[in-house]
């Protein structure tokens, strides 16, 4: 995982591609909060959220 985002950090870098960087960490906040909720107590309170 660590080398993959060394090497979107690279290609972002290298293309001054930097508007991507926004895109990428809310998809990885999404990702990583519908994994958090999988079968957790919170889960009725983040749905609600939604």
């Amino acid at each position: 995982m660590l080398e993959l985002l060394k090497d979107l950090w690279g290609f972002m870098k290298e293309r001054k591609k930097f508007w991507l960087a926004p895109i990428i960490i809310v998809l990885l906040l999404l990702g990583g909060l519908l994994v958090l909720t999988q079968g957790s107590v919170v889960a009725p309170f983040i749905y609600t959220l939604f």
